[in-house]
């Protein structure tokens, strides 16, 4: 009975190191990659549009019937829509 256990924690003792060494290479060589990334390669810069409505805060009547429409469908009449913003 003492060799079974002794088998058994070695196996368990060489398992876990042996997990504990592959995370820290994970660790090691996933912050080595992201410094190199963030050094050789610039980060692209993204225009943003701006989109200037002609009356603000006013929505198109089709727009809102669709939305509306949508909503009762998906829901099954449970859900009622009482605003609407626009998320930037």
């Amino acid at each position: 009975m003492n060799e079974g256990f002794s088998i058994a924690f070695e196996l368990l003792a060489v398992g876990m190191i042996t997990v504990f060494t592959i995370l820290a290479l994970i660790v090691v060589f996933g912050n080595l990659l992201t410094t190199l990334v963030n050094k050789y390669i610039p980060e692209t810069v993204v225009a943003k549009k701006v989109v200037q409505a002609t009356t603000r805060g006013v929505i198109d009547p089709r727009k809102m019937a669709a939305i509306v429409s949508a909503v009762d469908i998906v829901t099954e009449g449970k859900a009622k829509v009482t605003s609407i913003t626009k998320a930037e």
